[in-house]
């Protein structure tokens, strides 16, 4: 019995070894990547003119997809403009590249595209999603209602014949 309780003990003191391991590594794998978030969000001037439209542009467009929620038309162009917004962001950053000492005061734009895909793609990407759960939940409720019709009219054919 001795020998099952030891075992028992040294089988649990592997698994707490293990289980702080594992959370060391998760709370050390976050760190670099919280690190490397603030190192890119202080790079960045805010105070330009341009990122100040961007992300006003931005603000606009997500108003604008809030406050058409219930035009599924409306939103499908909204979600058809982001969606042309992300598919030309590489052509975009190669442009704007070429071009930053215009409207910059420094070159945002790596060959790689990771400033134009935080600032332009990422937010156009979450209007998508938003308009995608959106036209989720208004064809549920439409199905809902025309599961509700049908079973309607068929309440009343078998009404009708019952007479």
């Amino acid at each position: 019995m001795e020998e099952l309780k030891s075992t028992m003990e040294d089988h649990m003191n592997q698994m707490a070894d293990l289980v702080e391991k594992f959370s060391a590594e998760l709370r050390s794998g976050l760190r670099p990547a919280y690190d490397n978030f603030i190192g890119f969000f202080h790079a960045i001037d805010w105070k330009e003119p341009w990122l100040i439209c961007l992300m006003l542009s931005h603000a606009a467009l997500l108003l604008m997809t809030l406050i058409s929620r219930r035009n599924i038309n409306f939103q499908m162009y909204l979600f058809l403009l982001a969606l042309a917004g992300v598919y030309l962001a590489e052509r975009f950053n190669k442009f704007l590249a070429g071009n930053w000492k215009i409207f910059a005061s420094q070159n945002y734009f790596d060959p790689h595209g990771l400033f134009l895909s935080v600032i332009w793609s990422g937010p156009l990407l979450v209007i998508a999603i938003i308009i995608l759960v959106n036209t989720l939940f208004t064809l549920c409720q439409l199905i809902v209602r025309w599961k509700k019709a049908e079973l309607r009219h068929r309440a009343r054919l078998s009404h009708n014949k019952e007479e």
